[in-house]
């Protein structure tokens, strides 16, 4: 069960507009926090973006400024705005809502970074949401290099969140930032996957991802799960804590291979069906392998490389899911090859196998 969560939102998916609120997305979200906590008695800690975009909208202007001191003005009214927003959207549900505001300092002192957590803790016990943000209007650096994905990853390491959800225009974590498919699961943040998230070396072609992948590889080292979905067309709270949402899924660290891996059998969706003979499903379960070509049956459904899929043995029972590496096109193209005919068939590809066994989980109903 995932007893805490953190949820980021950026200024794009509650802004709607020049200084307006997308007070749709914002109730939707206050049922979701309200289902969850009345349903499963999760307890919801927000990290709310978009007060400099409301203060610049209040002031009529087009353009962020370049005036820090500007800057802190347009911080201090939107903190005004998107506090009142929260505390509407919460009310109506039946929820009351609290302003935190923080700045890094707050987590480089033990003694500070103490009481952040107790007055955390004491709202949380008193059933009451937490909606934090940067101080941006009293702190240049916060407003020029500070992060509220960064914020809501040492929030969930302070707090012992179980969940960190982040929600922006992005729908994950892609193979390609322009034209590839979305990476539904991560075992382990490696060198690899960060490349996915600089895509080019153009600042305009990554939408923040960097920043969420950081975000997630100190969110993930102290034991927390992460999420990185779209917030504009929302999936229900409940359907991102269960694993029914689509998004990108990280797995935490700190943890062995096989509990991590647990993680990948019980939240990405399957996208399709591989069917493999009894030697394959031996190689899988009783010798740790990973899935080749050779042992293919039949494949189910249109998938990409980089998707979650489900492997079916010759009984037609579910015996793992795994991350593939071929898509289902080329799956088609390569069954019953061995691995050197799958290279020579492929050979912008390293390795032959279909799933590697780092990637491939028995399968199971629940990770705890």
């Amino acid at each position: 069960m995932v007893k805490k969560v953190v949820i980021k939102l950026g200024t794009g998916i509650l802004s709607a507009g020049k200084g307006k609120i997308h007070e749709a997305r914002l109730a939707k979200l206050a049922n979701g926090i309200h289902a969850v906590g009345k349903s499963s008695k999760t307890q919801v800690i927000v990290v709310s973006s978009g007060a400099v975009g409301l203060g610049m909208g209040k002031l009529g202007l087009d353009s962020r400024p370049t005036d820090l001191a500007i800057l802190r003005a347009c911080a201090a009214i939107g903190q005004c705005l998107l506090m009142n927003a929260w505390t509407d959207a919460l009310r109506h549900v039946g929820l009351v809502s609290a302003q935190v505001l923080l700045t890094r300092d707050d987590f480089n002192e033990r003694a500070r970074s103490q009481k952040v957590q107790e007055t955390l803790d004491a709202l949380l016990a008193q059933g009451v949401i937490p909606i934090v943000n940067e101080n941006d209007s009293v702190s240049d650096e916060e407003i020029k290099f500070g992060d509220n994905d960064v914020l809501s990853a040492l929030l969930c390491s302070l707090g012992k969140a179980n969940l960190l959800v982040i929600l922006s225009t992005a729908k994950g974590l892609m193979t390609h930032p322009e034209a590839g498919s979305l990476v539904p699961f991560v075992a382990e943040i490696t060198p690899a996957i960060e490349q996915m998230a600089k895509g080019t070396d153009s600042p305009t072609a990554v939408g923040g991802m960097v920043t969420k992948i950081e975000a997630a590889k100190i969110a993930t080292k102290s034991g927390c799960a992460v999420f990185i979905g779209s917030g504009e067309q929302p999936s229900e709270l409940s359907e991102i804590i269960n694993g029914q949402a689509i998004g990108t899924f990280f797995a935490p660290a700190g943890l062995e291979l096989r509990e991590r891996k647990r993680w990948l059998a019980f939240f990405p969706k399957p996208k399709g069906r591989i069917s493999i003979d009894d030697g394959a499903r031996n190689a899988i379960l009783t010798q740790g392998g990973s899935l080749l070509a050779s042992g293919l049956l039949h494949i189910e459904g249109e998938f990409e490389k980089a998707e979650v899929v489900s492997i079916i043995d010759s009984r037609n029972q579910t015996i793992a899911r795994g991350i593939t590496r071929f898509s289902s096109a080329e799956l088609l193209e390569i069954r019953g090859k061995s691995n050197s005919e799958v290279l020579d068939l492929h050979p912008g590809k390293t390795r032959p196998e279909v799933v590697h066994r780092d990637h491939l989980a028995p399968h199971v109903s629940s990770p705890n």
